[in-house]
């Protein structure tokens, strides 16, 4: 059976990540890899994590299952965090999942399981394991436009025209903010000209919200998203801690399926129970236990949000840092836009070539669209990136 097997493509980025620790150069510099940094180029562990943890290991008395859907008390508190008050709690169903990835593939799958024969409709450039989850399930996928390569800002026009051309029933998946890979995002005034649009057509919108807080703040991060389950009869929301509270590796998240009555949404909680059986059966606890427990605790709450304040404006200030080098270096402000995206990444809008330029001869390594991680930077290499780049341009 085995010998059957093909082999599968290897993941850009985790090539990248490969081809980065072979190199000798102790100048290289690492802006691929999807994870936060601080200026040490280390991943903290959050302080409010760190408290929660020592409270869990003192008080928790079993490590026995929590039900199919998750803990209840995790499902409420990201539902307050990612939707506030803009949906009635009985138009929600839940349930959690290992990790944002994890609720995107059960959303998916929920998609499937309906059977209605929608089309995935995707921006354009769009997250890597979008297409690769719907191609793997053998849903059928488009695109729209997003992304000017010219001006590194949203193409809203060619965005809206796209949109217009979605069918009944077809599914629509939109980042609820810092757009991955470009930085880009809509802007608050254009949040409800594409709300209308998806209402017009009937199509249904899935956000994938996995940046919450990086961006402009945890509320107005979440206000495309809130909008969306306010004004839609149906949504699907994918939501990932492992940024906002720095747990990669414990693979944490949750999936929102919003309804227009409670009985619809009682179908739907039952069926997304039935998915997490099939794939997991019961979705892991630790993160979420610590989720809750710091959402809930007004002391490291706090905590949390003021730590998680201090890694946004200091992903702002590198963004505002990397600008002013590249403009002095070039003489020019071709690369403005960089200071007003949003979230870990950005696309500089060089060509393949140029990228692998600075790889070769800089050490500098990205993503092969020039996708960058901003919080891979920091005072010392922002100079560097900054020559860099202008000797290669």
């Amino acid at each position: 059976m085995l010998t059957k097997l093909i082999a599968q493509s290897e993941d850009k980025i985790l090539a990248l990540m490969a081809l980065y620790r072979n190199d000798p150069r102790d100048t290289k510099i690492d802006l691929g890899v999807g994870v936060y940094k601080d200026a040490s180029g280390v991943t903290p562990i959050m302080r409010a994590i760190k408290d929660a943890e020592l409270r869990l290991w003192q008080e928790q008395q079993t490590k026995t299952y929590v039900g199919l859907a998750g803990d209840p008390a995790f499902s409420h508190a990201m539902k307050s965090l990612v939707l506030g008050d803009a949906v009635k709690a009985d138009r929600v169903a839940a349930v959690a999942t290992p990790g944002g990835t994890g609720a995107i593939r059960q959303g998916l799958e929920l998609i499937a399981l309906a059977d209605t024969g929608a089309t995935i409709w995707l921006s354009d450039p769009t997250w890597a394991n979008h297409p690769s989850i719907i191609d793997h399930l053998g849903l059928p996928r488009t695109h729209y436009r997003y992304f000017d390569p010219e001006t590194c800002t949203v193409n809203f026009d060619g965005m809206m025209s796209d949109l217009a051309q979605v069918k009944a029933g077809d599914v629509v998946l939109l980042h609820g903010c810092c757009h991955n890979p470009t930085g880009a995002n809509l802007k608050p005034i254009e949040f409800q000209a594409v709300i209308d649009l998806l209402n017009k057509t009937g199509a249904i919108p899935f956000v994938d919200i996995a940046y919450q807080g990086f961006g402009d703040g945890l509320s107005e991060d979440a206000a495309f998203t809130r909008a969306i389950v306010a004004g839609c009869p149906e949504a699907l929301v994918a939501a990932s801690c492992s940024k906002n509270f720095g747990i990669y590796r414990e693979r944490t998240g949750v999936l929102f399926a919003v309804s227009d009555n409670q009985p619809t949404r009682d179908l739907a909680q039952a069926n997304m129970a039935y998915l997490n059986r099939q794939n997991f059966s019961f979705p892991p606890d630790h993160g979420a236990r610590l989720v809750t427990m710091i959402l809930e605790d007004e002391n490291l709450r706090s905590d949390w949000q003021t730590e998680l304040e201090e890694i946004r404006t200091g992903m702002l200030s590198l963004r505002v840092q990397l600008t002013e080098a590249l403009q002095s270096e070039c003489g020019s402000n071709r690369f403005g836009f960089l200071a007003e995206h949003r979230g870990m990444f950005s696309r500089l809008g060089i060509s393949p070539d140029a990228v692998q330029t600075l790889r070769q001869d800089h050490g500098i390594y990205m993503v092969g669209d020039s996708r960058i991680n901003i919080a891979g930077l920091n005072a010392k290499t922002i100079p560097v990136l900054a020559s860099a780049i202008a000797k290669v341009l």
